[in-house]
């Protein structure tokens, strides 16, 4: 099993979970988080003031999928997400040990 860990601009989160779901993958889980890479963040006027703004908001998305829909998923993913600008995000991809739905115990493929 693969943990595919994708950070993404805002606005493009409902594309993308569109894509994710006409591929099949049947759960997410979504966190609104902040960050800076290449871009580093920018500057804003605010009531005539300017400000910098050293963290950009963007969306994790963490995703377990069997490791035969991994390079699917990833590509998915990219392809929806893609702006061409700077900031589009990353994508990282995790071996996963193991995996157990609490509800029934089902273990690793089982459970997801």
């Amino acid at each position: 099993m693969k943990l595919i860990i994708a950070a993404i601009k805002p606005f493009k989160l409902d594309e993308v979970r569109e894509a994710l779901t006409a591929i099949g993958v049947s759960g997410m889980m979504v966190t609104e988080i902040k960050g800076f890479g290449t871009q580093s963040g920018h500057t804003e006027i605010y009531r005539g003031a300017e400000y910098a703004v050293n963290f950009v908001p963007k969306v994790k998305l963490e995703i377990v999928v069997p490791d035969a829909e991994a390079d699917q998923v990833v590509r998915a993913i990219a392809d929806t997400a893609k702006t061409d600008k700077i900031g589009d995000g990353k994508i990282f991809t995790i071996d996963v040990e193991s995996a157990l739905r609490v509800r029934t115990g089902e273990m690793n493929d089982d459970a997801i």
